[in-house]
């Protein structure tokens, strides 16, 4: 493996990281814009100015979960981390096309699977790691809908008496705080994701070409530099300003209509799941996430305000997602493994 190798291999991890802000817009930004609270172009930069900031509030225990607890790390070369993020990248770019509110995360998850599995087979998986992060496939949606329902009610009760005109005066400036909470979140669990995977690489590459790696440059298992950070939260934070306007509309307005109360209490509800998950070094689904905490806030009026047949859609993709991811990881990595 050559050094110009290994900057496109980091090239492809923070194109990745783009793809995963400009996916995932839609989480941050879609309830905010849906009510009206904001216009679409002061929301994504609303959204992306607080991805960064998450640099400087959450330790890096989810990149360590990437990093070094999803498969093994003797395993790992240049051809396992390219076939891992093609998987990604690709299963990204056709949800996207689609306007399907997947998985940026797991997609991650499934390249990192699908590679290694083509390498070594099962025995290179971690199974602590996987089963953590495949159980808040259902656990991190099913929280959210928990907290944005409970939100809600709460809400409905202290205002009871209130006039719908000053509630929707109020919740629309507190909206501004809970979307900056959530987008704080996304950016402080996606954007280790891809700190993780250079983190593998760069271990890696350190322990069997020492030569070709500027000082700069070395990790270990218990050292990250901090340019990788920085790089991970600039570029996620990028990709979320030029938004992923297909699933922005998904996620507003087909799943249930929004009013700013409901945003508020689905970004905040969230939002406390993002932060719970990243303080246990969970890599979950923001996308998982924010979905369930919108049909937890329709449900809340009726259950007929939630569109099921279109939240029904996602869990498809939610399902779909790993096993898709991996199998194009896989081919991805023989064809690597014979071309290059």
């Amino acid at each position: 493996m050559s050094f110009e190798v290994l900057i496109l291999l980091i090239a492809l991890a923070l194109l990745f990281d783009f793809m995963n802000g400009f996916h995932d817009a839609a989480n941050s930004i879609a309830t905010v814009v849906s009510t009206g609270v904001l216009r679409p172009q002061w929301a994504v930069l609303w959204a992306a100015f607080f991805n960064f900031v998450a640099y400087f509030l959450f330790p890096l225990k989810v990149a360590a979960t990437i990093g070094k607890g999803t498969i093994d790390p003797s395993i790992v070369d240049h051809y396992v981390i390219f076939g891992a993020l093609m998987g990604a990248v690709v299963w990204n770019g056709i949800t996207w096309w689609y306007g399907i509110p997947s998985s940026s995360s797991h997609a991650l998850i499934g390249g990192l699977v699908g590679a290694a599995v083509a390498k070594s087979g099962t025995d290179s998986l971690i199974s602590s790691g996987l089963v953590k992060t495949i159980s808040f496939i259902v656990v991190s949606p099913l929280l959210g809908m928990l907290l944005g329902s409970l939100l809600m009610l709460a809400v409905a009760w202290i205002f009871f008496r209130t006039a719908p005109r000053k509630v929707d005066k109020w919740f629309r400036r507190l909206q501004l705080v809970s979307a900056s909470l959530y987008s704080l979140g996304h950016g402080g669990n996606d954007a280790q994701k891809t700190a993780g995977i250079i983190w593998m690489l760069l271990i890696a590459v350190t322990a069997s070409n020492p030569e070709i790696v500027p000082d700069w440059m070395r990790a270990t298992k218990d050292h990250l530099p901090t340019w990788v950070v920085v790089g991970c939260y600039v570029m996620i934070g990028c990709g979320t300003m030029f938004g992923g306007w297909r699933i922005v509309k998904t996620m507003g307005q087909k799943i249930t209509k929004l009013k700013p109360v409901g945003g508020f209490c689905a970004e905040t509800g969230g939002a406390m799941t993002l932060f719970l998950a990243t303080a246990f070094g969970i890599p979950v689904s923001t996308t998982h996430t924010i979905t369930g905490a919108i049909v937890g806030v329709g449900s809340c009026h009726n259950a007929k305000a939630v569109r099921w047949g279109v939240a029904g859609n996602i869990v498809w993709a939610w399902v779909l997602t790993i096993p898709c991811s991996a199998f194009v990881a896989a081919i991805a990595y023989e064809v690597a493994r014979r071309a290059l």
